[in-house]
């Protein structure tokens, strides 16, 4: 079985929806440290000015060893108004998508896992894109040496393939993997192309959350991020990027 194993973000870009396609089973990794600063709470949109960066306020002094589903989200302070910001009101889709993010973001949670994975439940259905999800918190594994809690992850889940992030190649030893019976892929993932708002103005941006790319193409959206549909790249100024793709 093909398992893929990934901390929750928060409105997560292209790349971690193309981890969860390529696999059968797809393994929320939530029992393991929060890092501030990172993509749990965070993810970039494009707005009308360039790149703007969205952030879910979470609770972190004194709360260093926190787990990610034990951070708490700060209600102290008024974010939702930015992150419902009408930033995609032009897009072709807005109108067909806004309202149910609205509801979601409409109910109060006291933890930032259950914001990540409402929203993540939403883009998967949104997308069409149908896997067996479950917490690692449920396997209950007390192991905490990260290699040895992902291989133990594969054998508890009858996993012989582990589709793995780029990142993991800084402390995954295949040889290991491999030897208890898990061949380890490391993802590649070539970022597709397709139609943005203000792309004369500003030219291609890649690497934003998903919901740039479903409020401009819909239900062809799994299509593009999997690379079984192609945008065709228009010629002149329109056509430069920023960050990368291929």
């Amino acid at each position: 079985m093909r398992l893929a194993i990934l901390q929750p973000g928060y409105l997560p870009w292209l790349g971690f929806f193309e981890q969860m396609y390529q696999c059968e089973l797809f393994v929320i990794y939530d029992d393991v440290q929060y890092t501030k600063k990172d993509w749990r709470n965070r993810n970039r949109i494009k707005t009308r000015n360039g790149i703007m960066r969205l952030t879910v306020p979470v609770a972190t002094k004194g709360r260093y060893h926190q787990s990610i589903r034990d951070t708490r989200i700060d209600h102290t302070q008024n974010w939702k108004r930015k992150h419902l910001k009408t930033w995609y009101a032009k897009a072709l889709y807005f109108d067909q998508y806004y309202r149910d993010l609205t509801r979601i973001y409409d109910k109060r949670r006291d933890f930032l896992i259950d914001l990540d994975m409402d929203l993540i439940f939403w883009l998967c259905k949104t997308l069409g894109l149908k896997r067996d999800i479950i917490f690692s918190s449920s396997l209950d594994i007390r192991s905490t040496e990260r290699e040895v809690k992902i291989l133990e992850i594969c054998h508890r889940l009858n996993a012989d393939f582990l589709y793995d992030g780029q990142s993991a190649k800084h402390f995954v030893d295949t040889g290991s993997f491999y030897d208890g019976g898990v061949t380890v892929q490391f993802q590649d993932y070539h970022h597709p192309y397709y139609n943005q708002l203000w792309v004369k103005e500003q030219g291609f941006i890649a690497k934003l959350s998903v919901l740039d790319l479903l409020f401009n193409h819909g239900p062809d959206s799994l299509a593009i991020l999997t690379g079984d549909m192609v945008v065709s790249r228009p010629s002149g100024p329109g056509g430069k990027s920023e960050g990368w793709w291929a």
